[in-house]
């Protein structure tokens, strides 16, 4: 999510999970006044979660055993913390990079950092 505190709104960008687009959601989202960037089918390489934070967290948390929810909670919040800055500054320039190859491919898959472009499968 990004705020802009010049005029105390956010935008939020998440994939087209079926918990992301329930009714629930989108009311909250739209009595908050949240904008929502839309999200292309089959694009899962356009979330940073997917291509930055979960094999980051995944790197860093690997072969650890947790005791309960609260060890997770700690470890995960440990985990994002110990992430430097400038990597999380360079996922949101990768993020944008990833947009204009969308916009370029007129909204074909493509995967990762690789060249190819592909039709998208149904």
């Amino acid at each position: 999510m990004t705020r802009n505190f010049a005029n105390n709104s956010c935008i939020v960008h998440h994939d087209n999970a079926p918990i992301h687009m329930a009714l629930s959601v989108r009311e909250f989202l739209a009595t908050k006044q949240i904008t929502v960037l839309e999200h292309p089918a089959y694009s899962s390489d356009l979330a940073p979660t997917d291509f930055f934070l979960f094999p980051k967290f995944k790197e860093i948390l690997k072969g650890r055993h947790f005791d309960d929810i609260d060890d997770i909670r700690s470890n995960t919040m440990a985990a994002l913390k110990a992430i430097p800055q400038n990597e999380l500054q360079n996922c949101f320039e990768g993020w944008t990079r990833r947009w204009h190859r969308c916009i370029a491919s007129q909204g074909e898959y493509f995967e990762g950092n690789h060249g190819g472009i592909q039709k998208c499968g149904m």
